[in-house]
C-alpha cells in the first residue's frame, strides 16, 4: 500500500501538475494581452492525480493574486491559483490585469486577459 498518496491535504493535489504547465501558462498570459488564448492540456495527468473527481472544469477570474470568482469548489482552481501566487511573473500580471482562466471539460484551457474596472 502507498502511503504517500495520503500525504496530499486538500488543495495540494495538482499544484505539482500547475507548475510544470506553469512557463506555457505564463506565455499565454503574455500574449492573450492581443487576444484569447488556449492551451490543450492532458486529461490522463489530472485523472491520474483524482481519479475519483467528476469534473475537472472550472471558470476562474482573477486580479490581485486573488480570485474575483467562487472557487470554493475547484481544488484544480485554487492549485491553479496558488502556482500563478507563488510565480513572481505571473503576480506582475495579476497585479494590473484581471485575467480569466478556463478549463473546459476537453481539458482545454482558456486564458483571456479581462477589462479592469479603475
Amino acid at each position: 500500500m502507498n502511503s504517500k498518496l495520503f500525504l496530499f491535504t486538500e488543495g495540494q493535489i495538482y499544484t505539482s501538475l500547475w507548475n510544470k504547465y506553469r512557463p506555457a501558462i505564463l506565455q499565454l498570459m503574455i500574449a492573450s494581452a492581443e487576444k484569447p488564448q488556449q492551451y490543450k492540456l492532458s486529461s490522463h495527468e489530472f485523472k491520474q492525480l483524482n481519479s475519483k473527481e467528476r469534473s475537472f472544469s472550472f471558470s476562474m477570474q482573477v486580479f490581485k493574486g486573488k480570485a474575483v470568482t467562487n472557487i470554493k469548489k475547484s481544488v484544480v482552481a485554487k492549485d491553479l491559483l496558488t502556482v500563478l501566487e507563488l510565480s513572481k511573473k505571473a503576480a506582475e500580471l495579476l497585479e494590473t490585469k484581471t485575467y480569466e482562466f478556463k478549463l473546459d471539460k476537453q481539458f482545454m484551457l482558456h486564458i483571456a486577459q479581462c477589462e479592469t474596472a479603475a
